[in-house]
C-alpha cells in the first residue's frame, strides 16, 4: 500500500474510532432530569414553524447537515461573524443559500427561559431536523443527546468538506467517507432531498450541459433558470412531492429526473443504482436506512464533557 493510501486509511479509521467514542458519550435521556420538557418544547416549535413556511423543515434538515460536515456536529455553523472572528455562514455553500437561523434563535429563547444554560445549540439543531423530518411525513428516529457548542468555526473546511451539486458519484463517495459515512449511508441520507428546493445556480450545469437527465423536465427548468442570470430561481429538488418526506426522490432518479447533477449521478449506471432502485418501491427500507444514517451523521466529532460550552446565545460565544 502507498504512503498515501495508508494515511487515507489511517485517518478514516481514527475518524471513526473518535466518532464512536463520541457517540457513546451521548444520551437520548440526556436531559430528563436537568431539563425535562426540552424535546416538547422544541417540538411545538418547529411544528410552528413549519406551518408558517413548509420549507423550512428542509432548510433545518440542511442546515444541521452543514453543521456536521465541518468540525463535527458542533453548531459551528451557527455563529455569526464578528469584527475578530469569521464564521461558516459566508462559505460558498452557505451564503445566500442556508436559511433558519431566526427558527434556531427562536428555539433557544424559549429553552432558556425552561433551563438556563443547560442545552446546547447543538443539540437543538439536531432535535429540530428530526421534528422537521417528523412534521412533513417522514420516520422519527431518538436523538442522542448530549453535544456542547464550539467557540470556534472554519469557513475553510466548510468550502471544501460540504459535497457540491457538480460532484460526480466517485467524489460524493468520497466525502462522505471523508466524514466516516459509507456510500450506502451517502445515498440514504440524500433522500433528504425529497423535501426543499434549490438555486438555479446550483442546477444550471446539470440542466445545460448534462444528457442524463429528462428532456421535458431540462426544458421546464430551463424557462425558468436561464443560460446566464436568474441564480437565486428556486426549483423544488424533488419535483413530485417536495412538501412531503417520502421515496418519491429516488423515483425521480429512475426517470432522469434528479435537480442536481448530484442527485442524478445517483442512478447513472453506477455501484448506487441498485439502492436507489430498491428505495423506489420499498419506503420502509428507505425511512429505516435514513434514521439509521442520520444518528451516526449527527455524532460526528461531536464535543462533549467539559469541551466546548453551551452557548446562551446561538450566534456567538459566551
Amino acid at each position: 500500500m502507498a504512503p498515501s493510501s495508508f494515511s487515507f486509511c489511517y485517518s478514516a479509521v481514527v475518524l471513526l474510532c473518535l466518532c464512536t467514542v463520541a457517540s457513546a458519550q451521548l444520551s437520548p435521556t440526556f436531559y430528563n432530569t436537568s431539563c425535562p420538557n426540552v424535546l416538547s418544547t422544541i417540538q411545538t416549535g418547529i411544528q410552528a414553524a413549519l406551518q408558517a413556511d413548509s420549507r423550512m423543515g428542509a432548510s433545518l434538515l440542511r442546515m444541521h447537515f452543514h453543521d456536521c460536515f465541518v468540525q463535527g456536529c458542533d453548531g459551528s455553523v451557527l455563529l455569526d461573524d464578528t469584527a475578530n472572528f469569521t464564521g461558516e455562514k459566508t462559505a460558498f455553500p452557505n451564503n445566500n443559500s442556508l436559511r433558519g437561523f431566526e427558527v434556531i434563535d427562536a428555539l433557544k429563547s424559549s429553552v432558556e427561559a425552561l433551563c438556563p444554560g443547560v442545552v446546547s445549540c447543538a443539540d437543538i439543531l439536531a432535535v429540530a431536523a428530526r421534528d422537521s423530518v417528523v412534521t412533513l411525513g417522514g420516520p422519527t428516529w431518538t436523538v442522542p443527546l448530549g453535544r456542547r457548542d464550539s467557540t470556534t468555526a472554519n469557513i475553510s473546511l466548510a468550502n471544501t468538506n460540504l459535497p457540491a451539486p457538480t460532484l460526480n458519484l466517485s467524489g460524493l463517495i468520497t466525502s462522505f467517507a471523508n466524514q466516516g459515512l459509507t456510500a450506502a449511508e451517502m445515498v440514504a441520507l440524500s433522500g433528504g432531498h425529497t423535501i426543499g428546493l434549490a438555486r438555479c445556480v446550483s442546477y444550471r450545469d446539470h440542466i445545460y450541459n448534462d444528457s442524463n437527465i429528462n428532456a421535458n423536465y431540462s426544458a421546464s427548468l430551463r424557462a425558468i433558470c436561464p443560460f446566464s442570470s436568474g441564480d437565486d430561481v428556486l426549483a423544488p429538488l424533488d419535483v413530485a412531492t417536495n412538501a412531503t418526506f417520502d421515496n418519491r426522490y429516488y423515483t425521480n432518479l429512475l426517470s432522469n429526473q434528479g435537480l442536481l447533477h448530484s442527485d442524478q449521478e445517483l442512478f447513472n449506471g453506477g455501484s448506487t443504482d441498485a439502492q436507489v432502485t430498491s428505495y423506489t418501491t420499498n419506503s420502509t427500507a428507505f425511512f429505516a436506512d435514513f434514521t439509521s444514517a442520520m444518528i451516526k451523521m449527527s455524532s460526528i466529532g461531536v464535543l462533549t464533557g467539559t469541551s466546548g460550552q453551551i452557548r446562551t446565545n446561538c450566534r456567538r460565544v459566551n
